[in-house]
This record gives structure tokens, sequence and C-alpha cells, in this order.
């Protein structure tokens, strides 16, 4: 673990205008993470976890407080901004899989270079769903396939790019449990082998505990970690 400081989330406030006035959903969470970190974001339903998922990869903007990702600070960068800093150094693992249902495994996984206006590399694109286990698979679309095989391809797409860090929200939320345990060896696996940082909002305590570190959220303020 190197001091590089991949991802500085510093006092990170977020509020939504309500019936009865400001609701509070983050109150003043600051960490840091270095490249190749590992981070659990755990605590009950409404605690904020998904809400700091977000904040964090440029979804949306904090109340106050600050977010820098690879050396960038997103406050104040409109969405196109945000969406550069995201395609360049980002991947995400979605709960709901968010595949493209009319583009095949292989069209899926290529959707980020796309983005980028690369083209020509089916290759490893290729090489990246042989790795997660459907190469065999990369002309299907996402109605052919089981939730699990969704969720590799997910999986794959979000490697694409080489992204310096992983944004995972439930990643084995829709999934069976002998799936769940295949998909969580995938994430950790390239993890280890992409040097990649990882962040992962779960409730599953077991799948936390695979990270070297954990934050616990409680009604939007860290109480743990």
């Amino acid at each position: 673990m190197s001091g590089d400081n991949l991802l500085k989330v510093e006092r990170l406030t977020k509020k939504y205008p309500a019936a009865a006035g400001e609701l509070t959903v983050l109150r003043e969470v600051s960490f840091t993470l270095a490249t190749g970190d590992s981070l659990a974001v755990v605590g009950p339903s409404g605690s904020g976890k998904t809400t700091l998922l977000g904040l964090c990869a440029g979804l949306d903007l904090p109340t106050s407080g600050d977010v820098s990702l690879a050396g960038v600070s997103l406050t104040g960068r409109d969405e196109d901004a945000r969406a550069r800093v995201r395609n360049e150094h980002v991947g995400f693992v979605f709960q709901n899989f968010q595949l493209i249902p009319t583009l095949t495994a292989l069209e899926n996984v290529l959707v980020p270079l796309e983005l980028r206006g690369e083209s020509g590399r089916e290759a490893e694109a290729l090489a990246l769903l042989t790795r997660v286990g459907l190469v065999d698979r990369a002309d299907h679309y996402p109605v052919q396939l089981s939730g699990g095989e969704q969720q590799r391809v997910a999986l794959a797409r979000a490697f694409i790019n080489d992204p310096k860090i992983l944004f995972c929200d439930e990643p084995t939320g829709n999934l069976d449990g002998e799936t769940a345990a295949a998909m969580v060896e995938l994430i950790f696996g390239l993890n280890r082998e992409r040097r990649t940082t990882l962040v992962l909002v779960t409730h599953d305590l077991e799948l936390a505990g695979r990270c070297q570190r954990l934050i616990r959220l409680k009604n939007g303020a860290v109480v743990a970690g």
C-alpha cells in the first residue's frame, strides 16, 4: 500500500430539500484510499452508503466538502468534466447489472471504449470475457444470460478501460449464494491482478470482511472506520 491518496474524501456532506426542511443524507464523512486499497462501506438501509459511492465517483455533487479522484478535485466541475474523469479512471459494478439490452455481451464490454472514441480493442474485451468465464457467450444478448452471467459481463466492462478505482454497489445483491461467491472471487482476483483500488457497498458482512478497511455508516455519519 502506498501513500498516494488515489481517493481523498474531505468532510463530505449531502443534503436534500424535504417537506419538513432539509434532509441530511451524509454528514462530514472523510477518508483516504491509496492505490490497491480495498474499502467496504456498510450500514443499514438509508444510512447513506449509495449516496457516498455516487459522490466519490462524481455521479453527484456534495452540498459541502470535497472529493479528489486520481489527484483531480471534482468539486465545482460540471457533469461533462466529471464524466471525463470517470471514463478515464473509474469502473462500476451495480446490483442491477445495467447492461444495454440491445448489445451483445462483447458489445456491452466495449461500451466504455466507445464513449472514449476508441475502437479496435475487441481482443482485450474477449480476454476479459475469458477471464470471467464467458468468452463462449460473447455474442449473446443480456436476455439470453443468467443474472450471474450478466454480472460477470458487467465486471468485464468495468475493467475494460483499466480503471484506477472500481466502485461496486451491492454487486452480489441479486445473485444466489454460489454465484455470489464466484463473483466475489472474480472481483478480488481482478483487484489484486491490476492493483485497482476497490470501494464496495454491501450488506454482506462476510464480503465486507474481505476488504482491508471498513467504514460503517449510521444516519449519514461514520460510526466506525
